[in-house]
């Protein structure tokens, strides 16, 4: 039996936003407790040719939002890509989550289905089906996203774990 795309999708991308907000309520505790200029962490990046937290963050945010929009027929809203705080980037993070609690299982029903296609600046990205749309390119992006930004913290010395990634069961 096929799991539901919206049971796939939604539930475990707000406990991952919810558990990203969690992280990023750390690192400022960690921030004020230090004395340490929380924008350091914004724009730290784990290399030079990589994005900085910021835009990990935003990349993350943007890739759930639309790529769940798609598959429910849903327009997502658009965020101006402005975030200089983590106060900011938390707003950015609740707002995400606002939408996605908007989806209701009925929109995505049969998605798996739906012929996906968009454009990243220039480029078209087409997908034969949802399915294949949600399993190699939304889920395995916005994870890649929500674990560099772990990373960077990490780097930076906040002390997180694997629960605070995961959550605790």
């Amino acid at each position: 039996m096929q799991v539901p795309m919206y049971e796939l999708s939604v539930p475990m991308i707000i406990n991952m936003l919810e558990n990203l907000s969690k992280i990023l309520n750390k690192a400022q505790r960690f921030a004020d407790k230090r004395k340490i200029d929380s924008t350091i962490y914004i724009n730290s990046r784990l290399i030079a040719d990589m994005y900085p937290l910021s835009r990990q963050i935003q990349i993350g945010t943007d890739m759930v939002r639309k790529g769940i929009g798609r598959l429910a027929g849903k327009n997502a809203p658009s965020y101006s890509d402005n975030e200089k705080t983590i106060k900011q980037l938390q707003s950015r993070i609740t707002k995400t989550i606002s939408f996605l609690k908007k989806i209701k299982p009925a929109q995505m029903a049969g998605s798996e289905n739906k012929y996906i296609e968009f454009y990243i600046r220039d480029k078209k990205f087409t997908f034969k089906n949802g399915e294949d749309y949600l399993k190699r390119w939304i889920i395995p992006h916005f994870f890649f996203h929500v674990t560099t930004t772990y990373n960077i913290l990490r780097m930076n010395g906040v002390n997180l774990g694997k629960w605070d990634f995961t959550g605790k069961f």
